[in-house]
């Protein structure tokens, strides 16, 4: 019923207002402008106006001194006229019994004499201007800060200095900044006139530039703020003659980063001395400085920068360069700019009724980021339940009331100021419509039905208003319609409801006419809200229904969200979150949860924290991150808070740039091209770049050039030409530099390229058609000389000049797009540069057509087999399950074969193509092992890859000699030596045996050298006997089974003399072709001079045995022949010696020489009367006639030597044989066939572990034991040593005589033979044995065949294993036949009719 006073009172108005209303009820659009002071059209006198009311002069910073007056300006409007108070520091001033501070008439504030003391600062803090009229409201202006400089203190006093005529000279004095304004200079006492050459910075500084004689002199600063004047110190500067000599350059004063307030001034000091006098100029962010061009950018005496009414533009990082001609030096400055707070968005008026929600709407920009509080009526508004901020600037009021009418302010402030807006909130009638348009303030529950009511019947109350539905924090009412409108379709609704107790009420709108039910939301838990409904219709509200009581449901178990959640950051990887106790909830919190996740991603971390702020450190920087508070009782987690984001402060970045890369473009610039770090490492907004470079033959001299931040390349100029650069770049922040990139070095052109003609036609064109696109790809002219600035494609249907593409000359492929498939396309490709285009190249394709490829891969082949051909070749094989039964291929299908081995591990395949179902891998590594696999493509489909096969090549002879040589004298031994070696680095199979050599002749034919052999797996020997004080010669020799490797280079050696000193092995030094060894029989490596006549004598001697030696053979096969018996005549084996150029050395410790056992099987015996020599000289005596008859190393013999099988010993004793065989153990010297084989045999060692039993020992012809060791000749027959497994050893020994002596092999000693484990010894002297009674000794020559050299005793290699000996000599106990005894006793006869002859002679 309050509605219808309203109504009687509009019918009893004049038409013509009622007209006014009736327009108004159309809604036609209106506004209220609070300054305006133009009240919209109103029905009657119930609408209030907005009243114009704000200030029109607020009080601003101020800066004063003890002492003096200070006005405080203030001055607001309204009607009527405002009352102005002040407030100092929040509080209230009470001028009326002041007597220092008064209020002037139009509302400023005086200050008469400003009080100042260390203790006692009553006049200086923050004042705002309060203005109120009664009955409207009150407003409030910014806050002015009145600052009071305080007593004159020096921080820095001038000191005496010296400066050179024409350079720039400084002088210090430093005091609070707030006196500066009140500081000036003095010259000798008298006042400084400051010009462009003499200026004074803002923080006292004095400059002077260009100095001259009439700057000497005394200088002080003082300082006047309202009391007695205050002096520094004196300080005398001088000025010195040029001295005409350099200096280096230093900088007296260098910038430092500022910070401004937009409008305010900035100055760069920036100061430098030095010979020559330097020139300033400044950079910013790469670019040069204008500082004449622009009249706000001034460059001061010395070379300091002043930038006047600084904007947002003008912040960055600014450089300082002095430069003199002979070094340049550069310093760094950031300028950082403030603004003070704007209103993007000021609030404005708001008409509105009881009960309705408001928002008053306030956005602000400024830097730092600006906050937010609002004041109404001059005091501050505390965020409730009903006051709360939204959206972090604007300010919701819920449930109008009667007492919120008023002024609302939006105050703004950051560290430079702050700023105000207010609007007026007018609170209506409810029988009065709002006059306008809702507003955008209104918020959506409050927005609706707001038209005027016209003249008619009003709605009754609706009935049955029940909560269907209660919860914690929600209620859902239904209702049903009003008695007077049974229908109810037009009729809208408005819920009210408050807390019980509470008069503040608010109102929820139904969103749709005819809807009968509402939910009421944002409740508190376990409280009591008082619930009424209004109808309205088209003529206004009708009755409100009676109040509903509901209580929320108690929600005991959670505590609800914590209020006031803060977030900032406190580092670039740190971030502290505040918060508060919740307001609901029941029971006492236990702890919280801080849940927060980097943005960006769905990772979300918590931590447990026990009080009311945490900080999360190791974040990444200048990160956002988002954050969450849930705390926790005894029942459980509670509500969340909302999320809040921050961002961690940025830092210097933490990687350098990427993909550095230079380009030369001509012969003085270079480009330098590269991309930003990885955004992870950045650490914040890049704001540029620092390219430094340097010749690379100075590194001590290092350029610096800036880039911006959205810059990525860089072209430097000046370069000298032909000169290698070296290059690095680092990103910067705000905060600094990052680290650099490593050095990249490029070197400019020796001339520039030549652009006079067009570049000739590019070298290659390649096309690859794909369904609806073909790659071209192609490589720039040969003709490096002509510039190209880029290349032209052209393609088209038939004909490239359809369509034409260009790009950058750097470019090297391109995707030519949206073709038709299965389409031919030409296409042609074209270089230019300014000149024009060059010569075209062509190239078609056609693009393949739109099928579906076949997803099934294809079989892969199987059964592959590795075949070895040989020690580089193998042969791979497969079968293909896909081809026919046949085998054979009809279609495009290929294979490919892949091979690799796994020594080393990381060996990579090696592929090869093939159209056959086999193919030949060759370019293999002997000895070595590889896996093979075979995949078939056929089109586009491949299968995978087979299963392996795998091969090892055949051995090859070692292609390296043994490594790392080494010669050392046995401690305690100085007549043995102990020589180690490595295997050879290319082996080619496994070393089954290595040969020593030595001499004392470096010089000699390698067969006149002593040769040593040794087992494959030692890589160390001992050689004993040798002569004191001599020097000898070593090499080494490897063999596989496939031969003898090369030899290594000769080491020299020098044996100790007889005090024990130790030898020394060395490397053979050159000696040169001429050298020759000595010929003196003191050099000979045993020390027994001889003589010719000795020669001789010996000579006759040795004849003289040999016949005796023979008719002891004679007589030893007749006396074989008569015991032979038919079991030996099957198994007749004759032991055969070959003629021989080396001389081995038998040695007992060498128990397997598998060097020297050589296979047989593949020799044949000739009759020995049908000698195949075709020199008829050679065949009665079939002695070779020198020593290059046979060659040492070489596995191929000379066709004479590999044809003749028999050899011949020489007179040896029979004492010394025994003796030293069973002094030392070791088996009797036999001849060896080294050099018979043929290159393709190898050599087998096949170890004995059988004691030779006594039986066995016997003759190789005969079964007559002799213990002393019988002498025979012995043949081998190739035909029955199939089954021996191998010939007996074999050693050589070279005559002193140009005649050669004569070997008879001995049989092995009785009993089974001694193994020393020592290390392997030979001694080169023979042993005199206890009972030799022969004067005769063996003897070789170390010299060359033809000189004249005294004898050597030599010891030759023992003979094979037990078990292969007795095996031979089982198979060689036949006797001969008597035919064959007749051609024996007739060969015996020419042979000495050959030595009478010799005899004779």
């Amino acid at each position: 019923m309050a509605a219808e006073p309203g109504a009687w009172r509009l019918l009893s108005t004049s038409f013509f207002w009622l007209c006014c209303l009736l327009l108004l009820g159309r809604r036609a659009p209106g506004v209220a402008a609070a300054r305006s002071g133009s009240p919209p059209q109103s029905s009657g006198s119930s609408i209030r106006t907005f009243t114009p009311f704000y200030f029109l002069v607020e009080p601003v910073d101020t800066l004063s001194v003890r002492g003096s007056s200070v006005i405080l300006n203030c001055s607001a409007y309204s009607e009527p006229s405002p009352k102005i108070e002040w407030k100092k520091d929040g509080t209230l001033l009470n001028l009326v019994s002041d007597d220092r501070r008064q209020l002037l008439a139009d509302g400023s504030l005086f200050i008469s004499s400003v009080v100042h003391s260390k203790h006692n600062k009553p006049d200086e803090g923050y004042y705002q201007c309060v203005a109120t009229v009664e009955s409207l409201g009150t407003i409030v202006s910014r806050t002015a800060k009145l600052t009071v400089a305080g007593l004159p203190r020096f921080a820095n006093q001038p000191e005496p200095s010296s400066v050179y005529v024409g350079n720039s000279a400084v002088l210090n004095c430093e005091v609070n900044a707030d006196l500066v304004p009140f500081m000036r200079w003095e010259q000798n006492k008298q006042p400084l006139l400051l010009d462009d050459r003499v200026v004074k910075l803002p923080s006292g500084m004095l400059v002077i530039s260009n100095a001259t004689e009439g700057d000497e002199g005394l200088y002080r600063c003082m300082v006047e703020s309202g009391g007695p004047p205050k002096y520094s110190e004196e300080a005398e500067l001088k000025v010195l003659p040029d001295p005409g000599t350099t200096s280096n350059l230093v900088f007296l004063k260098q910038p430092s980063s500022l910070i401004r307030v937009i409008g305010q001034s900035a100055v760069f000091p920036c100061v430098a001395s030095g010979l020559p006098t330097p020139a300033i100029r400044w950079m910013k962010n790469e670019e040069r400085v204008d500082t004449e061009s622009s009249g706000r950018l001034v460059l001061l005496a010395g070379g300091s920068l002043e930038i006047s009414d600084v904007t947002e533009d003008d912040a960055g990082t600014y450089f300082c360069i002095a430069d003199n001609g002979n070094e340049t030096i550069e310093a760094q400055a950031e300028l950082t700019v403030q603004a003070q707070p704007e209103f993007l968005k000021q609030p404005t008026n708001i008409y509105a009724h009881e009960s309705m929600d408001i928002v008053f709407e306030c956005e602000v920009t400024g830097k730092p980021t600006p906050t937010v509080k609002w004041v109404k009526n001059g005091d501050m508004v505390i965020p409730s339940d009903y006051f709360k901020i939204v959206k972090e600037h604007n300010l919701q009021v819920l449930g109008l009331v009667k007492s919120d009418e008023g002024f609302y302010q939006c105050i703004a402030e950051n560290d430079v100021g702050n700023a105000q807006a207010g609007a007026q909130l007018i609170i209506l009638e409810h029988d009065v419509a709002i006059p306008t348009l809702p507003p955008t303030s209104l918020t959506s529950a409050t927005t609706d039905h707001l038209a005027p009511a016209t003249t008619g019947p009003l709605p009754s109350a609706p009935r049955d208003v029940v909560a269907s539905l209660v919860s914690t924090r929600f209620i859902k009412l239904t209702w049903r319609t009003p008695a007077s409108d049974p229908h109810g379709d037009n009729l809208t609704y408005s819920v009210f409801y408050t807390k019980e107790g509470v008069a503040r009420e608010r109102v929820e709108n139904t969103s749709r006419p005819g809807e009968m039910q509402v939910t009421i939301q944002n409740l508190m838990p376990a409280t009591v809200y008082i619930f009424r409904v209004m109808a309205q219709n088209k003529h206004g509200s009708g009755e409100s229904s009676p109040p509903l009581r509901v209580e929320t449901q108690p929600e005991v178990q959670l505590p609800g969200p914590a209020p006031n959640i803060r977030a900032y950051a406190t580092s670039p990887t740190s971030i502290t979150v505040t918060w508060e106790t919740p307001l609901s909830g029941n029971g006492e919190i236990q702890n919280y949860k801080l849940y927060y996740m980097e943005k960006g991603t769905d990772k979300e971390q918590d931590v447990d924290v026990s009080s009311h702020s945490h900080t999360i450190n190791g974040l990444k920087k200048y990160t956002e991150y988002s954050f969450r508070v849930v705390a926790y009782n005894k029942h459980g987690p509670g509500v969340s808070t909302q999320d809040v984001a921050v961002r961690t402060f940025s830092d210097v970045p933490s990687a350098a740039p990427q993909n550095l890369s230079l380009e030369v473009r001509n012969s003085k610039s270079i480009v330098i091209h590269w991309q930003p770090p990885p955004p992870a490492a950045q650490n914040g907004q890049i704001t540029g770049y620092k390219v430094r470079y340097r010749k690379a033959s100075r590194k001590s001299d290092v350029t610096e050039a800036l880039v911006s931040g959205t810059q990525l390349s860089q072209l430097i100029e000046g370069l000298d030409r032909g000169t290698e650069y070296n290059f690095r770049v680092a990103a910067l922040t705000v905060n600094g530099t990052g680290p650099a990139t490593d050095w990249l070095s490029t070197e400019t052109f020796e001339s520039d390229l030549d652009e006079t003609r067009v570049p000739e036609v590019p070298s290659s064109l390649h096309v690859r058609p794909l369904v609806t696109s073909i790659v071209v790809s192609w490589t720039p002219p040969e003709n490096q000389n002509i510039v190209v600035r880029g290349y032209a494609i052209g393609y088209g249907i038939g004909s490239p000049h359809a369509q034409t593409i260009k790009v950058d000359y750097k470019q090297r492929y391109y995707t030519i797009e949206n073709l038709d498939p299965s389409s031919h396309y030409v296409i042609t490709l074209k270089a230019f540069n300014n000149v024009g285009e060059g010569i075209p190249l062509y190239e078609s394709a056609v693009t393949r057509p739109h099928t579906v490829p076949d997803p099934t891969p294809m079989m892969p082949p199987v059964g592959v087999q590795a075949s070895i051909l040989s020690h580089d070749t193998i042969r791979i094989t497969w079968a293909d399950n896909s081809l026919p039964k046949h085998q054979k291929i009809t279609d495009s299908r290929y294979y490919t074969v892949r091979w690799k081995t796994n020594i080393p591990a990381n060996t990579k395949y090696k592929n090869a193509n093939a159209t056959t179902l086999s193919y030949l891998v060759t370019g293999l590594k002997p000895n070595t092992l590889y896996e093979f696999s075979v995949m078939v493509t056929k089109g586009r489909r491949s299968s995978t890859w087979s299963m392996t096969a795998h091969g090892t090549t055949f051995e090859l002879v070692p292609t390296s000699p043994p490594k790392d040589v080494t010669v050392v004298s046995k401690e305690g031994k100085p007549r043995t030596i102990i020589v180690n070696w490595q295997p050879p680095s290319e082996a080619n199979g496994k070393i089954t045996g290595y040969i020593i050599y030595y001499s004392t002749d470096v010089n000699a034919e390698i067969h006149d050298w002593v040769i040593e052999p040794v087992v494959g797996n030692r890589l160390t020997h001992q050689i004993q006997e040798l002569t004191l004080d001599t020097p000898y010669y070593f090499k080494i020799q490897a063999r596989n089974s496939k031969g003898m490797g090369p030899m290594s280079e000769a080491v020299q050696f020098r044996t100790p003399k007889a005090s024990g000193s130790a030898g020394k092995g060395s490397r053979l030094p050159d000696l040169g072709s001429d050298y020759k060894p000595p010929m003196s029989g003191s050099n000979s490596p045993h020390g027994s001079p001889t003589s010719p006549l000795d020669s001789n004598m010996l000579l006759v001697i040795i004849v003289s045995v040999g016949v005796i030696t023979i008719v002891v053979v004679v007589i030893i096969a007749v006396f074989c022949t008569r015991r032979t018996t038919s079991h030996q005549k099957k198994k007749r084996a004759a032991c055969k010696s070959v003629n021989g150029s080396h001389k081995y050395k038998g040695n007992s410790k060498d128990v397997k020489p598998p060097d020297l056992w050589i296979h047989h099987e593949r020799l044949e015996l000739k009759p020995i009367d049908k000698s195949p020599d075709p020199n008829p000289i050679m065949t009665d005596t079939p002695i070779p006639r020198n020593s290059q008859d046979i060659t040492p190393v070489d596995n191929s013999m000379d066709s004479n030597i590999h044809q003749r099988r028999n050899s011949y010993r020489g007179h040896e004793s029979e004492d010394s044989m025994s003796t030293l065989a069973g002094r030392r153990g070791m088996r009797p010297k036999m001849m060896m066939p080294f050099d018979s084989q043929p290159p393709q045999q190898s050599v087998r060692n096949t170890p004995s572990t059988d004691t030779m039993p006594a039986s066995s020992s016997q003759t190789c012809c005969t079964d007559h034991q002799d213990p002393e060791g019988a002498t025979s000749s012995s043949y081998l027959a190739s035909s029955q040593e199939e089954d021996s497994g191998q010939s007996l050893p074999t050693a050589h020994v070279r005559p002193s005589h140009p005649l050669k002596s004569f070997a008879v092999p001995a049989i092995p000693p009785p009993g089974p033979p001694t193994y020393d484990p020592a290390l392997p010894s030979t001694p080169l002297l023979s042993q005199q044995a206890l009972n030799h009674h022969i004067h005769a000794v063996k003897t070789a020559s170390i010299g060359t065949l033809g000189r004249s050299r005294p004898p050597m005793p030599v010891v030759v290699p023992s003979a094979p294993e037990v078990q292969e000996t007795t095996r031979m000599l089982e198979d060689s106990e036949s006797s001969y036949e008597p035919d064959e005894l007749t051609k024996e006793m007739a060969h015996l006869e020419g042979l000495m009719k050959d030595l009478n002859a010799i005899t004779t002679a």
